[in-house]
């Protein structure tokens, strides 16, 4: 059973090699709020998946540890593995789904793990991970269905007890549940007043689903942003201990995601993955009860890939109104596109890219289309925009 003496435990064997990540005063993420970010994105290896694998790894016997480790990931559980591994000079295999960021990917390789991209999501490569257990007699670490593991990510809960005294309300990521079940257990115990709260994409809300049928639940599918959340199904485990501990679970959009990993960059200059990001979003948008003051979101990780931080900006612009497609229907004659934008740069719009398309099927043949992006302020700046092109006689598509 987890008791509040294994999470102090996993403090002081974790004291040398997790950091007591930075709570960080967050003014501008909510007005009305007092909002606190729980910097786990800092952390060695970039999340804070490195305390369940590491206090699990370091409580093995000899026997078991002579066989060596095998753990299945979407990434971030897979570096914790594989660098407390490397410290007790053990072998480690990994698997990952193979769509998993490459960032993870080689992060994890780069601390001497063997890796195994296995085809599907995270609940593919668990059942390869169980695979190779049964067949070669591996120690198989559980990302978050664990009370060792449960227990070391929650020290996070005693760092924020210890950093923060006047908090209301912990909001924090769940995918599987092994981070929330550890921070709302060490948080009930010894302040049993705050409130613990737990967000999920709506594409992957394995464990509010569960909470709301009473039974354990798997989704068919888990499509999000969120690579770190995008668990099918929770844990009997975990999903006991939310039930027990949590007060909530609530669900954000990957639109809301985009926008809360755009602000964070922005206002604080902290990269978060999605997974990381899903606290902030349920703040911003008025997914926790506002009868809280002092609020701290856990961003639970930063190992985001640039490829994919590229498109989750775009998408955090166009979600907050700091972009926007201009589709405008025009006769096709000199002189159009220049008053465009003649009219779009009185309006404070800057043009970001255009194009122009001949005219198509079942329109005139003398008309054309042109596609603007331009960036603007924010969505009112955006209804200004386009209702003074309408103004000027300009037709606009969408």
């Amino acid at each position: 059973m987890l008791t509040l003496d294994k999470i102090y435990h996993a403090r002081y064997i974790l004291k040398d090699t997790a950091r007591m990540t930075d709570l960080i005063y967050a003014p501008k993420i909510k007005k009305g709020l007092n909002v606190y970010l729980k910097t786990e994105n800092l952390q060695n290896t970039g999340s804070f998946k490195l305390r369940g694998a590491y206090y699990k790894i370091s409580q093995l016997t000899e026997e078991e540890k002579s066989h060596g480790v095998v753990a299945c990931s979407a990434g971030n559980h897979a570096q914790g593995v594989a660098l407390a591994a490397k410290q007790a000079k053990i072998p480690a295999i990994i698997c990952l789904p193979e769509g998993a960021p490459i960032s993870k990917v080689e992060a994890t390789r780069s601390y001497g793990a063997d890796v195994r991209l296995v085809p599907g999501v995270y609940d593919d490569a668990y059942e390869e991970a169980l695979r190779l257990e049964s067949e070669h007699g591996y120690t198989f670490i559980h990302p978050f269905n664990d009370e060792l593991v449960i227990a070391g990510q929650g020290t996070i809960g005693l760092e924020i007890l210890d950093q923060i005294e006047d908090a209301d309300a912990v909001v924090v990521p769940v995918g599987g549940g092994g981070l929330i079940s550890g921070v709302a257990y060490a948080i009930k115990q010894l302040r049993p007043d705050i409130k613990v709260y737990g967000v999920q994409s709506e594409g992957a809300a394995s464990m509010a689903a569960s909470l709301n049928e009473e039974k354990i639940v798997c989704l068919d599918e888990v499509i999000t942003i969120a690579d770190g959340i995008k668990v099918k199904e929770p844990g009997d485990n975990t999903f006991s201990l939310v039930r027990d501990y949590v007060d909530d679970i609530v669900t954000v959009n990957d639109d809301e995601i985009a926008t809360a990993i755009l602000t964070l960059i922005e206002q604080h200059k902290l990269i978060t993955e999605g997974a990381g990001a899903v606290p902030v979003a349920a703040v911003m948008f008025d997914k926790i009860s506002a009868e809280h003051k002092n609020v701290v979101c856990v961003l639970s990780g930063g190992n985001i890939d640039v490829t994919i931080l590229s498109k989750v900006i775009e998408r955090g612009l166009m979600k907050s109104g700091r972009s926007d497609t201009l589709v405008i229907r025009l006769e096709d004659k000199p002189g159009q596109l220049s008053q465009v934008s003649t009219l779009l740069a009185s309006l404070g719009a800057n043009v970001d890219s255009v194009f122009y398309e001949k005219a198509s099927e079942g329109t005139s043949i003398t008309d054309c289309v042109l596609r603007i992006n331009v960036e603007t302020r924010n969505h009112e700046h955006i209804g200004f925009i386009r209702d003074a092109l309408k103004e000027q006689g300009f037709m606009l598509l969408d």
